[in-house]
């Protein structure tokens, strides 16, 4: 696993350790910048895969034209 891959996992685990820590999922996401659905699409990962689903495994583009 590169760095990359390691400060992705690190602020993604922070976020939802905080989460559970302050047991406040609202004030969670607005403190770190993250809307609603990013922090839930973390979260079901992170419970279905580990610290492994919390990798970036795509890109998502953003508008290709061709």
């Amino acid at each position: 696993m590169n760095s990359k891959h390691q400060q992705e996992i690190t602020r993604k685990f922070k976020v939802l350790n905080h989460a559970q820590k302050i047991k406040n999922i609202a004030k969670t996401y607005r403190y770190f910048g993250i809307c609603r659905e990013t922090f839930y699409k973390w979260k079901r990962v992170y419970d279905r895969y580990g610290e492994q689903g919390l990798i970036n495994s795509k890109p998502c583009p953003e508008n290709h034209k061709l």
